[in-house]
């Protein structure tokens, strides 16, 4: 017995260590890890400063200065959203030396240049090989020209066809999800993709695992691919390596690197799960055991998914070898041809897969989110795990509220990380002031990222109200419209609204004051988190 309880005491300290060594690895090599490094060596050039150049301090002052004003009419003179750059004043304002080299050094794109050529080279190169369905454009305009013309946009922006089709199933949970993709995965004949940001080992990854394992035996393509985030969190760095011995071709997308790269500001967020190019899968779930509910990090997960049928699918999969061959010196598009399985004409529901790419300029997501809102008559209800807003989207959320539209957002009771949570309450007075109803989840977290409008149209994908993914991942998503799961999405919604308790001015006056005084603090630089 003593022995049994030295071995789970064992088990238990290499856990802790491990979450702790993860928490560190995540501090470092992230975008808050070097805003902390630039400001400590700010504090200790100060200190040197007054101690070596005290009796030139008038000159040092008039350098630093000098420093400040030419970096504010680069800010002044950029693109660059109103938030985000009143975030980058106040740091330069403080920091000016180091302000300064932490802007230039993100505007430099160290290591992003070369990718986004390469982007854009392969998106010209692959851009007609599937079928782009004018026609179908054509009478979706005939049905409602505002929302057409919103798919014609996202057609245009990385070419994304439209479809027509109402083979579209929604999961309202990871355990859901999780057994369709097992069934399906079963009957795969040709190929199975993979591109997840997050795949931990685990009771979920084991199940899809032993499937993908027995499918690569007998010769299909199976190819995994997952964001550099999991070399250091959940899985080990050798684990291409491991997958290659079963006949699966895996690859992490751009692994963590240390400050001097900016490789690491721009993650694969994306979900997607392609087999045979006959059924697609995106939305918030992820492969690790939380997402099932079988492991209890933040109370219960909530989470959701869509699988789409037919020849939307091939979307998905050309999304997926378009990023798989970013680093491969040989492409190969073979899954791909223009002739693939008819739309069919019958059906009245359209949908569009799209991507949403950081180094493009274009800002699909959140276009996209703003659109549904500005023409919005009846309700826009929303499920997001943060409220990160630029003035963009939340202009547009009390607009749509303003207007009388029922705007109603629902977001976790328990958070995965307090300084979002913290920061997501900085926005609630406002948009409460102008109407918009929030909600939140009181019995756990919840992951989905789901908008939903007028019964008619909806969204499913990765895309959180955070500058994380509207301004900095790889992201994708699935838009429809008229399509028989709507329904359930708004089901959906409202029987999660069950569950949440309602935020009112009142409970804003109640809450904490350490999460008042994090979000007030932290907020001023929301854009560099």
């Amino acid at each position: 017995m003593m022995m049994e309880n030295k071995g789970k005491l064992k088990n238990k300290s290499a856990k802790i260590l491990k979450k702790s060594k993860n928490g560190i690895v995540r501090s470092v090599f992230s975008r808050f890890g070097l805003v902390v490094l630039l400001f400590v060596l700010q504090i200790v050039l100060i200190f040197i400063g007054f101690a070596v150049f005290e009796e030139n301090m008038p000159g040092v002052y008039a350098v630093v200065s000098a420093i400040s004003v030419v970096m504010l009419m680069f800010l002044i003179n950029s693109r660059m959203d109103p938030s985000a750059m009143i975030t980058w004043i106040l740091l330069i304002m403080a920091f000016p030396v180091f302000g300064g080299m932490l802007y230039a050094f993100v505007k430099s794109d160290i290591g992003h240049r070369a990718l986004r050529d390469r982007i854009e080279k392969i998106n010209r190169n692959t851009c007609d090989y599937i079928n782009h369905h004018d026609g179908v454009l054509s009478e979706f305009r005939k049905e409602n020209e505002n929302a057409a013309s919103l798919a014609g946009y996202i057609r245009s922006k990385g070419c994304h066809p439209i479809y027509r089709t109402d083979d579209v199933t929604y999961f309202p949970s990871g355990e859901s999800k999780l057994e369709s993709v097992l069934n399906e995965l079963e009957k795969a004949e040709k190929y199975i993709f993979l591109e997840y940001f997050i795949i931990a080992e685990g009771v979920m990854w084991e199940k899809v695992l032993e499937i993908l394992k027995r499918k690569a035996a007998v010769g299909l393509d199976v190819r995994i691919m997952y964001d550099g985030t999991c070399e250091f969190t959940t899985l080990p760095h050798s684990y291409p390596e491991q997958m290659k011995k079963s006949g699966i071709k895996c690859k992490p997308f751009a692994p963590i690197t240390p400050f001097l790269s900016t490789h690491y500001n721009y993650r694969d967020h994306r979900k997607i799960l392609v087999i045979d190019g006959k059924c697609a899968y995106t939305g918030g779930i992820n492969f690790a055991d939380e997402y099932i509910n079988v492991k209890s990090k933040y109370g219960h997960w909530k989470d959701t998914a869509v699988m789409v049928k037919g020849e939307a699918a091939i979307s998905f999969a050309l999304m997926f070898l378009k990023m798989w061959a970013i680093n491969e010196k040989k492409e190969n598009y073979e899954y791909v041809h223009k002739e693939q399985l008819s739309s069919d004409r019958d059906c009245g529901g359209y949908v569009v897969p799209y991507s949403d790419c950081p180094l493009d300029g274009d800002k699909v997501g959140e276009r996209v989110y703003v659109d549904i809102l500005n023409r919005a008559s009846r309700y826009v209800h929303i499920m997001t795990p943060y409220l990160i807003l630029d003035a963009v989207t939340e202009n547009a959320l009390k607009f749509a509220a303003e207007r009388g539209v029922d705007v109603s957002i629902i977001l976790p009771g328990v958070p995965d990380k307090k300084v979002p949570y913290a920061i997501a309450m900085t926005h609630y007075k406002p948009l409460l002031e102008a109407g918009v109803k929030i909600y939140e989840y009181t019995p756990g977290f919840v992951h989905a990222k789901v908008f939903v409008s007028d019964d008619n149209e909806a969204v499913v994908g990765t895309v959180n109200l955070d500058y994380r993914s509207l301004y900095h991942h790889f992201e994708c998503g699935l838009y429809m419209y008229n399509t028989g799961c709507i329904a359930d999405i708004e089901k959906d919604f409202e029987n999660t609204r069950n569950s949440c308790v309602q935020v009112t001015l009142h409970t804003i006056k109640k809450a904490k004051i350490s999460r008042k005084i994090l979000g007030f603090l932290m907020k001023a630089i929301a854009p560099l988190l």
